[in-house]
């Protein structure tokens, strides 16, 4: 049977129970009033039918030390579908990011982020227990040439403009300032109007509204993602979200992957690209080819203009997430032009894809003082 309480309090003891004393920290909630679902182990096992094969989603990095999360459609017995997520069980710092994405998503209230239900924590095992999305992630779409053909433009524009809503609900409108650090792709989940729900909290970071940003000497994410200046100095704020999202924008406007871009050997990854289309007065190749009847000359113009924007080099040339969906939606303002973005001259060779790389715009000279660990990309759930 599940327990309902306010407040984080039931978590508490039973962390208490079962965890080492340094996860046994009271966890706390903004406003009195927020509630979850705290599930018994049996029933998302059963949920599950045991975590089989046959319920499973997909698999996903879970912050620097949790190498796989799993994922598993389940049902609940008054017919309510799940998505739990079991995190790897061997590590105290991963029990810290779980912590960490029940403690924001649970008090988070927005059409554009996932719905947490609720968590199961006994002995090893971690649950987080989701709405059930049956569309899956964004990448599972916009990368594959056999399915890039169901999300036309207006789904396109629609789930641009959603995610867009979502960021800046965190970076302004939530109680806290939030941000979130590892917004990608894979990160985004699609309901079954294929609307887009930003989820996967574990590296988000919480700012009090007078605070703009944070350092950090473990610097995590997923490569072709992170802002220069977190990659290599580790200073996050909500200007390295907005680069994330530029980068993500530019990938749903081109079904091309940032990471591991391969158009032609004298353009190094899709920013580089994108940027000498741009320059040459272009920019229209850069779009997919089942969008590219589909969208208006100006319009795609618009929006390559915005992505651009969002990936400058230097944060501050960055616009606010407030900037940006009012340029979303401002079809008949002039947009001030994009300068040259980060990353348009460094080349990452084959090894550094799924390995371990700092960061420089200098093709010649990449350091970083910095502890760096990069996840590969999950599969589409």
């Amino acid at each position: 049977m599940r327990r309902r309480r306010k407040g984080m309090e039931i978590l508490h003891d039973q962390a208490a129970m079962n965890r080492p004393e340094e996860d046994a920290l009271v966890w706390r909630l903004e406003g009195k009033s927020s509630e979850f679902t705290l599930f018994d182990l049996s029933e998302v096992l059963r949920a599950t039918h045991n975590f089989s094969k046959e319920n499973l989603l997909g698999k996903g990095g879970f912050g620097p030390v949790y190498k796989f999360c799993t994922y598993f459609q389940g049902q609940l017995p008054d017919g309510t579908e799940i998505a739990v997520k079991r995190l790897a069980s061997h590590s105290g710092q991963g029990f810290t990011e779980f912590k960490n994405e029940v403690e924001l998503i649970a008090k988070l209230q927005h059409s554009n982020l996932v719905k947490l239900m609720g968590c199961c924590i006994k002995g090893e095992e971690k649950l987080l227990v989701y709405e059930y999305l049956p569309n899956k992630s964004l990448d599972f779409f916009i990368f594959d040439v056999s399915r890039t053909t169901l999300v036309d433009w207006e789904k396109r524009r629609v789930i641009i403009e959603g995610i867009a809503q979502g960021l800046l609900y965190l970076h302004k409108h939530s109680r806290l300032r939030i941000i979130h650090r590892d917004l990608k792709a894979s990160n985004i989940l699609l309901d079954q109007d294929m609307n887009p729900k930003i989820s996967d909290f574990g590296l988000a970071k919480i700012f009090s509204s007078n605070d703009t940003q944070g350092s950090t000497k473990k610097v995590v994410g997923t490569y072709g993602y992170m802002a220069p200046e977190y990659a290599s100095e580790g200073i996050y704020s909500i200007k390295s979200d907005v680069f994330s999202f530029g980068v993500l924008l530019l990938e749903i406007l081109s079904g091309k992957r940032n990471s591991g871009f391969h158009q032609h050997e004298d353009f190094l990854n899709l920013l580089g690209y994108s940027w000498h289309l741009w320059e040459g007065g272009r920019c229209l190749e850069l779009l997919e080819a089942s969008i590219v009847e589909e969208i208006h000359a100006a319009e795609a113009s618009r929006y390559i203009n915005i992505a651009l924007m969002c990936v400058q080099e230097r944060a501050d040339d960055r616009p606010t997430m407030s900037t940006v969906v009012a340029m979303l939606n401002s079809e008949n303002v002039s947009l001030p032009g994009p300068k040259h973005p980060a990353y348009f001259n460094l080349r990452v060779s084959k090894e550094d894809e799924s390995g371990s790389v700092p960061y420089s715009n200098n093709a010649d000279t990449i350091c970083s003082n910095n502890d760096l660990t990069i996840t590969e990309e999950p599969d589409g759930r």
